[in-house]
């Protein structure tokens, strides 16, 4: 049995040592024996001590010891001992001993039972700052082969210990109700007046936007705009040149989701999710360790006392960030996220990027952040997951700034746009689509404005140089000020329009009406079979988007027809007459060489090209006069990707096939490809999960699923009608945009009451296709 300091027995409950019922039980029992004294007790139950509580308190009885017993004893149990001659009588103050041996009287400091104790005054007094005995001293009775081992045992020990114990703890309470989510605050973070330059070039110019609580602001604009730029000057990855980034509080949780995603290949699954907790895995470590530094220093009563404290504080500190509740958390999100129980041991590598994309975005969710920044979080998702996590962060409260190029996606989840155009910011209120609307309108009633202007600046130049000599002197001088102030003061600028970029696929002629078949194609990897009998026949001319979730087999359908991939059954053909494919991988542009020019990236593979028209296909694709001699490694992303297809372009063909080619891509590339698409003569196959994308071009869907190939011929909206769950998320989705949508609609080009039309019709369809799969069903049920 231990006698201890009230702190010591603290420690040793959140050991669990005793049970919480337990130990109240032993002291409500033991109090009425010792009324004068503060004394505190705790039986050490382990599996060498087999003493119940009723055989502890009557054996202290038997004893017959003095109402005023000293403040601290220490009891060690060894097997087939009397209670009563187990006994020790020891002064320790806050310290405790674990053990089986009993306790050498040579290194301690017995008390005898008729020596007077102190007094109550001076055990209240070991509250005072204790003295801190040098490592040399509290390893004395530790026995070391040589010196070496001796330095290097104080120093690993000596590392256990925090440095301000009781501050650091103090701040942890106060930084766990500080970071307690961003209920508390009443608006994110707000840019006033940023401004950054590189090299000579400005990228932002009196940069001014705000994002509140509960507000989801979509960061628009060109590749190279500063989009990301301003997420970094906001999480101080980059100061700005001038102006202020204001957050409502300093110590903001922000986390940050950048388009280059990493995770380790080396971890498991639920490792991964678990480096998201990095200080409480560093604190779980170090319980571990002073555990086990505190069973061994079992001769040393004082190093034990300081353990104790440490893994008092450690307990403390875990409380403070919830350590319980990691694996809770994990285990709730891992599920949402599309994982299964049984792939928490399964190696990170062992997934596709799509499922090492989930990975990162859970970590991002577990952080619980005051402020979410997202860049591209899309790329490399399916149908499924994008619509998970649309509805996700609908959910949440959290103040959130997204740059994405996926307009669908935009226009479900955000409330605000924030373009950035030649480093000048303007801010629209609504999703993307509104956005667009209100840009053309903002666009049309600035150059009116501006038009306005010249011609009443140009009347005061005409009215000045009339009135210029004579008796009208006075005229022209004030015509001149009034000039003066137009130009410099009331200046309107004239809006900025960009140039629509134009491409085009160079085609060699016409193939045969048969591009490709596949029949009774068998594949998989390993034991999982990804196609099972499929079939299928692609004929000219057509434009197929493939869609499914990750990991069905879309990419792995594509190197199958280009023979990048052999079949174990049946058999992939391509058409007999001129079929000439060029294929575009989905990771294309991670494959450039970093060590070339853009220019020769593209001039190696264009050998019957004149130099003129390369840097015309370079300059259509927004690459600068000055960007041409530049290296593929300073590119941004989107740079990268958009090189890869201008070296891609060059390629003649009459087959197209497309993995995820709008990946990086932002919208104005995306248009000038979607407008290249349609007007190819040729046959297109591609894979996508950009919904908006998929809409404009294709006729015809192919959905992967279950080992098997379903032919939807129609375009995409046709593939929502017959396929009753995406048609329903569909009308779920605009039913939630037409929901959040402003309720001032003055410059939307259609009426509430057409919109309502609108949406009638759409349902009206949607139960009469949903009416007529119900009867083919009986009808082959019935047959």
């Amino acid at each position: 049995m231990c006698f201890l300091s009230f702190h010591v027995l603290r420690v040793l409950r959140l050991r669990k040592s005793l049970s919480s019922t337990l130990f109240t039980e032993f002291l409500e029992k033991l109090s009425p024996c010792y009324p004068e004294t503060s004394l505190y007790c705790l039986p050490i139950l382990s599996s060498h001590l087999s003493v119940s509580v009723e055989t502890l308190i009557f054996s202290l009885k038997t004893l017959s010891l003095p109402q005023n017993f000293p403040h601290s004893l220490l009891f060690f149990h060894q097997p087939n001992m009397d209670l009563a001659t187990k006994i020790q009588f020891i002064d320790l103050r806050s310290t405790f001993l674990t053990g089986s041996a009993l306790l050498d009287a040579r290194k301690t400091s017995v008390r005898p039972r008729v020596r007077p104790i102190s007094t109550p005054q001076s055990i209240t007094g070991t509250n005072r700052k204790p003295k801190n005995p040098s490592i040399s001293a509290k390893l004395s009775a530790v026995t070391v082969e040589t010196s070496v081992v001796e330095t290097s045992v104080k120093d690993d020990i000596e590392s256990l210990f925090s440095e301000n114990s009781v501050d650091e703890i103090d701040y942890k309470r106060v930084k766990k109700k500080s970071n307690s989510g961003a209920s508390s605050i009443s608006s994110g973070i707000r840019l006033e007046n940023v401004s950054k330059s590189y090299k000579g070039v400005t990228v932002l110019k009196d940069v001014s936007w705000e994002v509140k609580k509960g507000e989801k602001v979509g960061l628009v604009g060109v590749n190279g705009a500063g989009k990301t730029t301003q997420l970094r000057i906001i999480t101080g990855q980059e100061e700005p040149d001038s102006g202020n980034v204001i957050k409502v509080k300093p110590n903001m949780k922000i986390s940050f989701l950048s388009q280059e995603f990493e995770v380790s290949m080396s971890k498991t699954v639920r490792e991964e999710f678990m480096s998201a907790f990095k200080e409480e895995m560093e604190i779980a470590g170090r319980l571990e360790k002073v555990q086990k530094a505190i069973e061994g220093s079992v001769d040393d009563l004082e190093l034990m006392g300081r353990l104790l404290d440490e893994f008092d504080l450690l307990q403390r500190r875990a409380q403070a960030v919830d350590l319980d509740e990691v694996d809770v958390k994990i285990n709730k999100l891992m599920p949402e996220l599309g994982f299964a129980p049984e792939d928490s041991d399964r190696l990170v590598a062992s997934f596709s990027s799509g499922w090492q994309m989930r990975m990162s975005l859970g970590k991002i969710l577990l952080q619980d952040p005051d402020l979410l920044l997202l860049d591209e979080p899309t790329n490399h998702l399916d149908l499924d997951t994008i619509e998970w996590l649309e509805g996700y962060l609908n959910k949440q409260d959290v103040p959130m700034v997204i740059i994405s190029h996926d307009r669908a996606f935009l226009d479900q989840l955000c409330s605000k746009i924030v373009e950035t155009d030649m480093g000048v910011s303007r801010t629209y209120m609504g999703n993307y689509s509104e956005y667009v609307i209100a840009k053309e309108a903002w666009i049309e009633a600035q150059f009116a404005a501006w038009e306005k202007q010249q011609k009443e600046i140009e009347h005061t130049k005409d009215l000045i140089s009339r009135l210029s000599a004579g008796a009208n002197a006075g005229r022209a001088s004030t015509a001149e000020k009034k000039l003066e102030k137009l130009q410099e003061e009331e200046q309107i600028e004239k809006p900025f329009i960009r140039k629509q970029m134009k491409i085009r696929f160079p085609e060699r002629g016409r193939s045969g009406r048969s591009v490709a078949m596949i029949k009774n194609l068998e594949f998989g990897y390993g034991d999982k079979v990804l196609f099972n009998k499929a079939n299928l026949t692609i004929e000219r001319g057509e434009k197929i988007a493939i869609v499914g979730p990750n990991g069905c087999g879309k990419s792995t359908l594509l190197k199958l027809i280009m023979g990048l991939e052999k079949p174990r059954g049946g058999e992939v053909l391509l058409g007999e007459h001129n079929v000439l494919p060029n294929y575009f991988e989905q990771n294309q542009a991670e494959a450039l060489d970093l060590d070339k020019t853009v220019i020769q990236t593209v001039a190696e593979v264009a050998e019957d090209w004149k130099i003129d028209d390369i840097k015309g296909l370079l300059g259509r694709c927004n690459f600068k006069a000055d960007m041409l001699d530049r290296k593929v490694s300073l590119l941004s992303g989107g740079e990268k990707a958009r090189l890869a297809f201008c070296k891609f372009m060059v390629k003649p063909s009459t087959l197209l096939v497309l993995d995820e080619p709008t990946n990086h891509l932002d919208i104005p590339s995306k248009e000038m490809l979607e407008e290249a698409i349609t007007e190819y003569q040729g046959t297109v196959v591609t894979v996508s999960h950009d919904r908006y994308f998929i809409k404009q071009i294709v006729n015809r869907v192919l959905e992967v699923k279950d080992g098997y190939i379903q032919d939807y011929v129609g375009d995409y909206n046709y593939y929502l009608e017959k396929n009753l769950d995406a048609r329903q998320r569909e009308l779920e989705r605009e039913a939630e945009i037409e929901e959040k949508s402003p309720k001032a609609k003055a410059k939307s080009k259609m009426s509430k009451a057409e919109k309502e039309a609108r949406k009638k019709q759409k349902m009206q369809a949607f139960q009469q296709a949903k009416a007529k799969s119900k009867g083919l069903k009986n009808a082959k049920r019935w047959n």
